[in-house]
């Protein structure tokens, strides 16, 4: 008896922790938080405002049937740092270029990157 209620609550933990969604993150959450849900950054960019942006990035590959390799877009997720290590504001987007390729300049006042 013990043996089968033991396996419905393990799978539901299993199942719990594997369905968290890390690849967002709060406004308001502090640096640390956010660099031990996501990982390290593929880039790091000042936003002119005493902050930073942390910018992490994955590369998608889908098959369009009509070339041997398939295209690819790169998937990114902006996350705005103030000067007191807190997150003001996360962004996600699908690019073509790649994160060698992002300028931190800023648009006119909005939470928005460039590419050269």
């Amino acid at each position: 008896m013990k043996k089968t209620i033991l396996l419905p609550v393990v799978l539901a933990l299993f199942f719990s922790c594997a369905s968290t969604n890390s690849a967002t993150v709060a406004v308001g959450e502090a640096k640390p938080k956010v660099l031990k849900t996501l990982g390290n950054p593929i880039r790091t960019l000042d936003n002119n405002q005493n902050g930073e942006i942390l910018v992490y990035a994955d590369q998608v590959f889908t098959d369009d049937g009509t070339s041997l390799a398939g295209s690819n877009y790169w998937r990114y997720n902006y996350v705005y740092i103030n000067k007191d290590g807190k997150v003001t504001s996360t962004r996600q987007e699908k690019q073509n270029y790649p994160p060698q390729a992002i300028d931190s300049q800023k648009q006119a006042g909005l939470y928005q990157l460039t590419s050269k």
